[in-house]
């Protein structure tokens, strides 16, 4: 009897480990452009609407860590050159980054409001460089004001993975853009853009 509970032990291992993967492969962690563009006209109305906006578009953008977003410094942004090199964390493999134009004009207007010399990026109302928390708690309150649920910080990361993929981007492409050294954590975005799958039925 020892045997057979130890089989269905391992059936029930299976299957819980099973419906853990299925469940985790069912949820939707990522935004859609249109939830993108609630969420960003969302981070304009709070009390600092410029840096918070910015810094939401930009974790989209590069696909940020809240880290990455928080360690960011002024001479990592080249204005005149409109690049950006994106220090990566967690052993990723950091690249400079094109600045598309509606972001380079935030960041001029960020940066004209400043009256500072600090060098981060970030910095909060009391002059010191963001903190994870801080973070938090500005994607919170914009997704609260747009309408959007579950999300965090790192569902702009998500997000831009995703996006990427359904543009028809390669795998290898996103996975260096996003730093990844393994492209298993890439595959997810390919696997999920809907772009992969248009024209299967035809022309109708």
């Amino acid at each position: 009897m020892p045997h057979v509970r130890a089989i269905a032990n391992r059936r029930n291992v299976k299957s819980v480990a099973s419906l853990a993967a299925d469940q985790h492969e069912r949820r939707k962690d990522f935004l859609g452009e249109a939830e993108m563009a609630s969420l960003l006209k969302a981070a304009r109305k709070s009390r600092h609407g410029i840096r918070d906006h910015l810094l939401i578009l930009m974790m989209y953008r590069h696909g940020l860590r809240v880290s990455e977003a928080i360690a960011l410094r002024r001479e990592h942004v080249n204005l005149k050159e409109a690049r950006i090199w994106i220090p990566r964390l967690k052993n990723g493999l950091s690249v400079e980054q094109p600045i598309a134009g509606d972001e380079l004009r935030t960041i001029r207007r960020w940066l004209a409001m400043r009256q500072d010399h600090l060098p981060w990026l970030f910095i909060s109302e009391r002059k010191q460089p963001f903190t994870r928390q801080a973070v938090n708690y500005i994607v919170a309150s914009a997704a609260t004001r747009g309408g959007l649920v579950n999300v965090h910080p790192h569902t702009l990361r998500h997000s831009c993975g995703f996006s990427l993929a359904n543009r028809g981007h390669d795998l290898r492409l996103i996975q260096d853009y996003l730093g990844h050294r393994d492209p298993k954590h890439t595959a997810h975005y390919t696997r999920v853009a809907a772009s992969r799958f248009d024209g299967l039925w035809g022309a109708h």
